[in-house]
């Protein structure tokens, strides 16, 4: 059996105990509740309280959770309420496309898939949920970064690495695709990470008309595309489906 942390267990201890007593604890109260030396759980408070999972009342001294672990509940959060409000659209995108479909967020430097529909057909298919997409070459990525500062700034850092001979990696030449995902409200990878694979990708937006996600189809070109180019159907079926998505969210009309 993996050993643990001894002083990880402590702090997480500490922590539900905070969130399911009274609303402020003192030091003797957190350390009798636990089982602990008041100079162990002092320290231990302490350093939650450094990196914000604890706050301590000026006034009394008592402890209650803080704002950094109500930010990292929030983020669990909307990921579960964009991958809830999803699925059913998600479904239907891969019914009426015939592909696979993905639903991506933005993570460490590149695209978290946080939901995958297998194509409707009969071939063996692997699930994708956890895996993890570049920013710079996948359509899902493109529509991040064209709509979230915050993915922009980490493309900027991320190594653009190029898979195959489409793949760009020139910043001012990513900056024109960004330019032209905007102006047409979708992205588009041809062969650009996967050599025959081709993607599609629209933004997914929440009630404050702030890009939380993406979603996409993805087949063999031959299947996605016609003569190099999309198929307009396609294009406009991922489009309305992140239209709908977003809409559940509260976005309202885009």
């Amino acid at each position: 059996m993996a050993r643990t942390i001894q002083s990880l267990e402590r702090a997480a201890a500490m922590l539900r105990l905070l969130a399911g007593g009274e609303r402020r604890l003192g030091l003797s109260d957190v350390a009798s509740a636990l089982g602990l030396a008041k100079g162990t759980a002092h320290g231990i408070l302490r350093t939650l309280q450094q990196e914000g999972f604890v706050e301590q009342d000026p006034a009394s001294g008592r402890y209650q959770l803080g704002a950094e672990l109500l930010r990292l509940g929030n983020s669990y959060l909307d990921v579960h309420e964009l991958r809830a409000r999803a699925l059913l659209w998600a479904d239907d995108l891969a019914r009426s496309s015939g592909e696979s479909v993905y639903l991506g967020v933005l993570h460490q430097q590149g695209v978290l898939i946080v939901h995958h529909v297998f194509r409707p057909d009969d071939s063996r298919q692997v699930l994708e949920v956890g895996a993890m997409q570049p920013l710079h070459s996948t359509a899902l990525g493109k529509v991040l970064c064209a709509y979230d500062p915050v993915a922009h700034s980490q493309l900027l850092e991320a190594e653009r690495e190029a898979f195959t001979v489409q793949t760009v990696t020139a910043l001012p030449d990513l900056e024109g695709v960004l330019d032209l995902t905007r102006a047409r409200g979708w992205a588009a990878d041809v062969e650009e990470t996967w050599e025959g694979v081709a993607s599609v990708a629209a933004p997914i937006h929440d009630r404050h008309r702030m890009p939380v996600g993406a979603v996409g189809i993805t087949g063999a070109v031959e299947r996605v595309c016609d003569d190099g180019e999309l198929r307009a159907q396609l294009v406009a079926a991922v489009r309305d489906c992140a239209r709908a998505v977003s809409r559940d969210l509260g976005a309202g009309r885009f």
